[in-house]
């Protein structure tokens, strides 16, 4: 299973009541951050996952309100005795904004990773038994929109491993995706597992216009956490002007890439009632949830 926490929901700056747009998951106890803006580490604490097992941080671009939080959680992350690698990923620049920004947090416990992504593919990362893709998207400066997936195997075939005179003592092992050595013979999980199954998708994205490519990116999710600046049609104009979703957008987007569910983010300071303009989203996509400062949600295999 896979643990999601929605740690704010603002976009721009923060606001007394409303945490600046950031999400936090976590599986097998450890824990995985999706943007960084200004005292992120604030809703972090108050969701009570902890600190310590927190083993990277994606950034989907360098404007404030997503990284400028990222010295204050780095020490908070440092105060918590952590020693292990926390790694670092982001689009084109990523060395020079961490660079700057940790001038105010020379020194750390733990060694920091840096992974920069493409902004002409999809790339694809392996972490924590996590899959992690980045889609470039269309804002002012580079932008990424993340998907995490955790796979699933496919179900074990003891008849084949007693066919194949596989002692009982490797089984767990080969299900866990490990190759083994039994009696002078490598034996590779494939030839044990079944075709892999429907596993977990959640998917990020904001600070963007609607894109080629997103719908196929985000297809399937079992969660999409989707921008959505302004409520009202009427701002649609000021949307494309400011690189922007609207609530509309958002749940299209939603609609045509058949995820389970979709929760809407990254409010601009001027809806202060995001609720009233939902009924723009479900219209089009009835699975529309405004998202709330530390929503949570356990999201399990499908049976």
């Amino acid at each position: 299973m896979l643990d999601v926490c929605l740690l704010g929901t603002g976009g721009m700056v923060p606001l007394p009541d409303r945490w600046l747009s950031s999400l936090l998951l976590r599986y097998n106890g450890r824990m995985m951050l999706i943007d960084c803006g200004e005292g992120t580490q604030i809703p972090m604490k108050m969701a009570g996952w902890g600190f310590k097992n927190l083993d990277a941080i994606l950034i989907t671009h360098y404007h404030a309100d997503h990284v400028a939080g990222l010295p204050g959680l780095l020490l908070t992350v440092a105060n918590s005795g952590r020693q292990e690698p926390v790694y670092l990923v982001g689009p084109t620049g990523l060395s020079e904004v961490v660079a700057g920004l940790l001038t105010i947090a020379p020194e750390l416990p733990y060694p920091i990773y840096l992974c920069t992504c493409s902004l002409d593919a999809i790339s694809r990362l392996e972490m924590g038994g996590l899959l992690i893709q980045c889609l470039p998207v269309d804002h002012w400066i580079p932008c990424l929109a993340y998907s995490i997936e955790l796979r699933r195997p496919g179900r074990f075939d003891a008849e084949k491993a007693r066919e194949m005179d596989i002692p009982v003592q490797y089984w767990k092992r080969l299900q866990k995706g490990e190759t083994v050595q039994c009696n002078g013979r490598v034996i590779s999980p494939e030839q044990v597992l079944g075709e892999p199954r429907r596993g977990i998708k959640v998917c990020y994205c904001t600070d963007t216009r609607p894109v080629p490519g997103l719908c196929d990116f985000v297809r399937g999710a079992d969660l999409l956490v989707c921008e959505g600046m302004y409520g009202d049609e009427g701002d649609a104009e000021k949307a494309a002007s400011k690189k922007h979703m609207l609530f509309s957008e958002a749940a299209c987007t939603a609609r045509e890439a058949g995820v389970g569910e979709l929760w809407l983010t990254h409010f601009s300071p001027s809806v202060t009632r995001p609720e009233d303009w939902l009924h723009h989203a479900k219209g089009i996509f009835e699975h529309t949830i405004v998202g709330q400062d530390l929503m949570k949600k356990t999201l399990t295999f499908p049976s």
